[in-house]
């Protein structure tokens, strides 16, 4: 039988042990991709090449039920850093220029919370979003102090970039918490049309590009690329995601030299790592629009945690809206309040932390939902949208639907759209799976049943069939909308006044 002392030893080394592990170094790095979709060997793409995003799944999760809730850059970055859709936090459209977008002052973001706990903050690359004091890192390296190709596309300059801020994690002895905003592969056919639509040219080595050391271009043949279902299948569409292909795999390229900096800095078995993208590619369909080709993004987390799970992937219906409360999770931190602009909420729709699927896959329930707020792209596009999402049923809410569907600058110059528009005007063929009208002019209300029909072709609403899950994907939305404060819960068929819905007998009830 154990002495009393030894019993007390034993417990005294349990109490150390637990202490240890729970003091254990915990850090974050987010790698996101500007405008990045599914062109991965991940997701089954079998022509872009991204052995790098590849083998960061071979080491956890990819999910392939994981959603934007709102398909714009600013709007979205902002979503993901506070945990609350576009129109709760303030961030209606784009952030720069005339554009001139910020979120409301007293918003709470990831950033600014990880900082008040003792967390080392930084950010490389892509930032898109204001005001400074409420999204503000330790440290900034971003296109409000550099060229934001040198800091979202030169993946050299990156790599050093990261390599400085792990420095200064190290000698400051604290977790860090590390955004990485690439910026490929968004367009620069608007800005830089010298280096190609997708600037696959930039720091090629080519006269007038630039050299990138650490890049090895890859370059797609037009006739051998993957059409995605919204995009024509004609020659100058495929030329065009050949050259998104390219800074694709610059962007992998990218991904692994920041590991590598994780890995010399001695944290990869201490960081959990996350890559996903902002909104849906910048084509027909995808970017600026609530359908799955522009709300559905790619999503690999890593943990790791002794009892992650290992290459694998999860059905699990999760939100970008998730990321901010999984971080605080990952972190231990406890917030008495929602990260937001004075609302209240219930667990059934509010953001929560993924963790737990990590490490077990949840059951599946058809209750599972996520949510899309669109207001803003560009300043002149103005066209709100709001959605609900389930496994099964999607109904999307085009409240300005009298309206032609707007066009972003970078879409309408790309080779894509032009081409659209030249085959219409001129009556040739388009290989496409809408007509240039029908993509234009939308009805008020979509309903799709997802699962049946993943091209969301059929528009359901007002089927006498469904008119019960009409109603309660209605009810819930409008729900959601009440919850998170929604300026335009009342549109278009009433007005807002005292947080009351007046009607405006205009039909559109």
């Amino acid at each position: 039988m154990a002495s009393a002392g030894a019993v007390i030893t034993v417990l005294l080394c349990a109490v150390i042990t637990d202490s240890v592990l729970s003091n254990k170094a915990r850090n974050v790095l987010i790698l996101l991709a500007d405008d990045g979709g599914f062109e991965l060997g991940a997701y089954l793409n079998k022509i872009c090449q991204t052995p790098n995003i590849d083998a960061l799944v071979r080491r956890g999760v990819v999910f392939n039920n994981a959603f934007t809730s709102v398909s714009s850059c600013s709007p979205s970055r902002a979503a993901l850093l506070t945990g609350t859709p576009s129109h709760q936090n303030g961030m209606y459209g784009l952030h720069h220029g005339v554009h001139h977008f910020n979120s409301f002052d007293n918003i709470t973001s990831l950033p600014n919370k990880l900082r008040d706990n003792g967390i080392y903050t930084g950010i490389i690359g892509k930032k898109h979003v204001g005001p400074a004091d409420v999204y503000r890192f330790d440290f900034e390296q971003t296109e409000q102090n550099n060229d934001i190709n040198q800091v979202g596309r030169n993946i050299t300059h990156i790599k050093l970039l990261a390599r400085e801020f792990l420095a200064e994690a190290n000698k400051q002895n604290k977790s860090f918490f590390l955004y990485v905003g690439f910026h490929d592969p968004h367009r620069c056919g608007h800005s830089h049309p010298e280096w190609g639509p997708f600037c696959e040219r930039f720091g090629s080595g080519e006269r007038g590009a630039g050299l990138i050391p650490d890049w090895a271009p890859w370059y797609y043949r037009w006739d051998e690329v993957q059409v995605p279902y919204h995009v024509q299948d004609t020659e100058a569409a495929r030329r065009d995601i050949a050259a998104q292909y390219t800074t694709m795999s610059r962007l992998d390229q990218g991904v692994a030299l920041v590991l590598k900096e994780l890995e010399a800095a001695g944290h990869q078995d201490d960081t959990l790592v996350m890559y996903t993208s902002d909104n849906g590619i910048p084509f027909p369909s995808g970017r600026t629009n609530l359908y799955d080709a522009g709300l559905r993004e790619p999503l690999v987390v890593v943990s790791p945690e002794p009892g992650a799970r290992r290459n694998e992937a999860s059905g699990a219906l999760v939100s970008l809206l998730d990321v901010a409360p999984t971080v605080l999770d990952w972190f231990g931190i406890k917030h008495e309040q929602e990260m937001s602009n004075e609302i209240t909420s219930h667990d059934d729709d509010k953001p929560k932390s993924f963790l737990p699927i990590l490490s077990k896959e949840p059951a599946p329930s058809e209750h599972e939902a996520v949510f899309a707020s669109q207001t803003h792209h560009e300043v002149t596009m103005y066209y709100p949208m709001r959605a609900v999402r389930t496994r099964r049923y999607k109904l999307v809410h085009n409240l300005h639907f009298a309206m032609p569907f707007p066009i972003d600058q970078d879409l309408y110059l790309s080779p894509t759209f032009q081409d659209i528009l030249n085959r219409t005007r001129s009556k040739q063929p388009l290989p496409w799976y809408k007509t240039l009208k029908q993509y234009y002019f939308r009805p008020q209300w979509e309903l799709y049943d997802v699962r049946a029909d993943p091209l969301e072709l059929k528009n359901l609403h007002g089927k006498p069939s469904l008119a019960q899950t009409e109603a309660s994907l209605r009810a819930r939305l409008a729900q959601w909308q009440r919850r998170t404060r929604d300026p335009w819960r009342c549109a278009p068929g009433a007005v807002l006044e005292r947080q009351q819905c007046r009607a405006l007998d205009n039909g559109l009830d």
